[in-house]
């Protein structure tokens, strides 16, 4: 299992969508990864062919005071990237046999909830819960595979009697946003995180007072910018639908994470509902 906040996950997520100088930096540290422990501010800069003041910003970025805290999380992730090595992300080759495909989305998929967990914020999970179980309303807004996650939440929080719906197209998001307000809470799914129809539809929620949480990629987007809780899911960048597959996963169970915070904290008043949607589905089955 990869540690939590393995900041080697962190980096190779958000390369990217760092500055040119910044990616210096980075690509230097994963090709580097064992000598990097050992080396000053100084010497970091210049073997990355970049500046003492490019590297303490690019520890910044990445959510460190100053070098030293930045280097002891390296050292701490080091373990796990030699697992990382031996078991990495794998693609999905055309005419691959099915016992290889069967293995590697097995695979990726719990390399995706396992890295996931290493660059989610547990601080913004609980901040998360607590304004969904404040909220007067929840609409989810995602597109494609992410609207699917978007369906998949309203499910579920629908079971404890939580007014919400999903929105999947641009236009509906759009007529939804503008009737949200303050006491709402805008639930966004993008992987990317800079979706045009999800911009938008942010955009105007934010100008209503509305408040914002979106699950999206460790990455330096728009989305991730501008939300007011950010949770981040970490995936492979992978050629085939198995880089999708797993970023699909990864939400899901960031989704299942919130509902699962939200139903424990509240149970006593939400076994009641629970209940009675578990006892009509199961009598429908019967019949």
């Amino acid at each position: 299992m990869a540690i939590n906040d393995n900041i080697l996950i962190k980096i190779r997520d958000i390369k990217d969508s760092l500055t040119p100088v910044e990616k210096l930096v980075a690509e230097f540290i994963l090709e580097n990864t064992e000598e990097v422990p050992h080396l000053s501010i100084k010497s970091l800069a210049q073997m990355s062919k970049t500046s003492d003041a490019s590297v303490l910003r690019f520890c910044k970025t990445l959510g460190y005071n100053g070098y030293r805290s930045f280097i002891v999380s390296i050292s701490a992730s080091l373990g796990s990237r030699e697992e990382e090595l031996k078991d990495p992300y794998t693609d999905i080759q055309p005419g691959d046999d099915l016992s290889i495909i069967i293995s590697n989305i097995s695979r990726n998929n719990m390399k995706s909830i396992e890295d996931t967990l290493s660059v989610i914020n547990r601080d913004e999970i609980a901040r998360a819960v607590k304004v969904l179980r404040e909220s007067t309303r929840i609409v989810f807004f995602g597109v494609g595979a992410s609207g699917l996650v978007c369906m998949d939440a309203e499910q579920k929080f629908s079971r404890i009697n939580k007014m919400c719906h999903t929105y999947t197209d641009s236009h509906s998001q759009l007529t939804a946003a503008t009737l949200l307000g303050k006491g709402d809470v805008a639930f966004f799914v993008s992987n990317s995180g800079d979706t045009v129809e999800i911009l938008d539809t942010l955009e105007l929620v934010k100008k209503n007072g509305c408040t914002t949480i979106a699950i999206t990629k460790y990455n330096k987007s728009e989305l991730a910018d501008k939300t007011d809780i950010l949770l981040s899911i970490s995936t492979p960048e992978l050629t085939i639908r198995s880089g999708a597959m797993g970023s699909r996963i990864a939400m899901l169970t960031v989704v299942d994470m919130l509902f699962a915070g939200v139903a424990s904290a509240e149970y006593q008043h939400v076994k009641k509902y629970l209940t009675k949607t578990h006892n009509i589905l199961a009598g429908k089955h019967r019949r």
